[in-house]
C-alpha cells in the first residue's frame, strides 16, 4: 500500500536507506542527516514523498521535489530517489513509485520529471576504492541502479552521462607543459593567480557573461567574504575563474567550477586554472578532489591530464509527463 509522507516512518526509512541505498554507494544516513537533506529541506514536499507498506512494515521509499525558483523549476520536477527492500524490488513497485511522483509533478503544473545535478536534495556518496572519501551530491541517477533501469523502462531519455572523477592530492605537481602554456599566455598579458580584490577588476561582469547562476552565487559570495578563488586575468581584468578554494571537514576540496570568458579562449587558461586550483587545494592541506563532468565535455581531458580517474558514472534523465 502506497502512503504519502508521515514523520512516523522516519526510522524505518533510514534503516532501509542504510541497507539498500548504501549498496549503490550512497552515504549512510542518521536522523540528523536525513532531516537536513530531505525532510527539513526548503523544497521538501510530503505529497511527493511516498512509502510502500506491507502490513505495518516500510519496504519502499521514494522522494521527489520541485520549486519554481529552481533551475528549470518552472517546468520540471526532480526525482531524488527510489528504493525498495530486496524481497520487494520488482519492476511494478518501482514503476508505481515513479508514477506517484510524476502525478504530483503534473498536479503542480510541471511538464517533465528530471534526474539532474540541480536537485536541491543533495545526496552524498562514497568514491569507490577509497578510504571513505565522499562526494557531496549525486549528479543524476547511478548507472545500473534500480532507479536507472526503471526510468529506462518507462521511456525516460538519457540526456547525458556524468563522469564522477577523483584525485588524491598527495603527490600532485603542476607539469612543465602547463608552465610553458602560462609563459606563452603571459606574453599576451594573461596571468593565472589567486584573486586579489585590490588589483583584479571585472569579476562580476565575467560571471554575467558566463551565464551560470550557481557560479554567480558561489563566486560572488567568495568575492564578498574573501574566500580564495583562482583567477585568470588579462592586464588585471578577470577573464576566467576556478574555485572557490575550500577544504571541507571530510578532507575534500570543494569548488563550484571553472569558466573562461569566450572571448579569451584558446590561450590554455582553462587548463592552467584547473591545475593551479589543484595546487591551491594541496597547499591548504586538502586530501583529495572529486568532481563530475559530462562524458562529452572537453574539460574531461583536462581532468585526466591532472591525474583524475572516473570513479563512478551517473545518468541525467528526463521523462515527459503525460506521455
Amino acid at each position: 500500500m502506497l502512503q504519502t509522507w508521515n514523520d512516523r516512518y522516519t526510522a524505518e526509512v533510514i534503516a532501509l536507506w542504510n541497507l539498500v541505498a548504501a549498496r549503490d554507494g550512497y552515504k549512510e544516513m542518521t536522523a540528523e542527516s536525513f532531516a537536513a537533506i530531505l525532510t527539513e529541506n526548503p523544497y521538501f514536499d510530503p505529497l511527493c514523498t511516498f512509502v510502500w507498506l506491507e502490513g505495518d512494515r516500510v519496504v519502499g521509499f521514494a522522494c521527489g521535489c520541485s520549486g519554481n525558483d529552481l533551475p528549470l523549476g518552472d517546468v520540471a520536477g526532480y526525482i531524488t530517489c527510489v528504493l525498495l527492500a530486496d524481497e520487494y524490488a520488482d519492476e511494478s513497485k518501482a514503476e508505481t513509485l515513479v508514477h506517484a511522483m510524476e502525478a504530483r509533478f503534473a498536479e503542480l503544473g510541471k511538464k517533465h520529471a528530471d534526474t539532474l545535478f540541480f536537485n536541491p536534495m543533495q545526496l552524498p556518496w562514497y568514491v569507490p576504492g577509497t578510504p571513505g572519501h565522499e562526494h557531496n551530491n549525486a549528479p543524476g541517477v547511478p548507472a545500473g541502479s534500480l532507479l536507472h533501469e526503471t526510468l529506462k523502462r518507462l521511456g525516460y531519455i538519457e540526456r547525458a552521462v556524468q563522469c564522477a572523477m577523483y584525485l588524491p592530492l598527495g603527490g600532485f605537481e603542476v607539469p612543465e607543459s602547463i608552465l610553458a602554456k602560462e609563459e606563452t599566455a603571459a606574453k599576451a598579458g594573461y596571468r593565472v593567480e589567486m584573486l586579489d580584490a585590490t588589483k583584479h577588476t571585472g569579476v562580476e561582469e565575467m560571471l554575467e557573461v558566463l551565464g551560470n547562476p550557481l557560479w554567480r552565487a558561489e563566486i560572488g559570495k567568495s568575492l564578498a567574504d574573501g574566500t580564495p578563488v583562482v583567477i585568470a586575468a588579462q592586464h588585471g581584468r578577470a577573464v576566467g575563474f576556478a574555485g572557490p578554494v575550500v577544504r571541507q571537514e571530510n578532507g575534500r576540496g570543494y569548488f563550484a567550477g571553472i569558466g573562461v570568458h569566450p572571448e579569451h579562449e584558446g590561450h590554455g587558461l582553462g587548463s592552467s586554472l584547473f591545475f593551479r586550483l589543484c595546487e591551491a587545494f594541496q597547499e591548504i592541506g586538502t586530501d583529495y578532489m572529486s568532481l563530475y563532468t559530462g562524458s562529452n565535455n572537453p574539460a574531461l581531458r583536462i581532468y585526466e591530464r591532472a591525474g583524475f580517474r572516473t570513479a563512478k558514472t551517473f545518468a541525467t534523465m528526463r521523462g515527459e509527463l503525460g506521455r
